[in-house]
């Protein structure tokens, strides 16, 4: 009897045709219609635009580009180093969730625990230059606090996605950690931001 093939398309990320991945080319057309049908396609690896693997990468691509946005802003030289460190450091994360997705032995960027500590340092500064926070805070003082608190909330949704995928065990620690200190990054930046203006707290009423 001929095994059944599952429908959860949550299970299997792609076909049986193995390729190597590029990290870096050229496309030739800005749409090739080969998605149509609800496939991604990695040379001649074919994935399904609704596996887990697949829905992570959209989701650190999508912290990405809330990044650049933010990063047109009126905002200091310090914060827009940060933040474009950490949009380096979420495109060699895409690639480490590539090769787990594909099951390719294509090598990737290092991803190294000084990364881990180069954010945790930053939130250490301004925590030590801050008041104590007892009380939750209503986002919204000034525009960029409230641009990083938005970003606090999606790098929550990131770390979720990535933890869903089913080979999570493969993954670097050290990424898995970063994502875990994304937020907490995005938190101290806001209230740095917002440090001059009156933030209020949650009425509950």
């Amino acid at each position: 009897m001929t095994p059944r093939r599952s429908t959860d398309r949550t299970r299997d990320c792609g076909s049986r045709n193995r390729s190597s991945i590029l990290l870096e080319g050229t496309m030739s057309n800005f749409y090739t219609r080969r998605g149509d049908k609800g496939k991604s396609y990695v040379g001649k690896k074919s994935v399904s635009k609704t596996c887990l693997e697949i829905e992570a990468l959209g989701q650190l691509d999508e912290l990405n580009s809330i990044l650049g946005v933010l990063k047109t802003k009126k905002i200091h030289k310090q914060l827009q180093k940060i933040i474009h460190q950490v949009q380096e450091n979420l495109f060699t994360i895409q690639s480490h969730v590539a090769a787990i997705m594909l099951d390719s032995k294509f090598k990737v960027p290092e991803f190294k625990v000084h990364k881990v500590e180069e954010i945790e340092k930053i939130i250490d500064e301004i925590e030590s230059s801050l008041p104590p926070l007892k009380k939750f805070v209503i986002s919204g003082s000034n525009q960029t606090s409230a641009w990083l608190d938005l970003l606090r909330a999606k790098s929550r949704n990131v770390e979720r996605s990535v933890l869903k995928i089913k080979k999570i065990n493969k993954l670097n620690r050290d990424i898995k950690a970063y994502l875990n200190r994304l937020s907490s990054l995005f938190f101290a930046l806001a209230r740095q931001e917002a440090r001059n203006k009156k933030e209020h707290s949650p009425s509950y009423k």
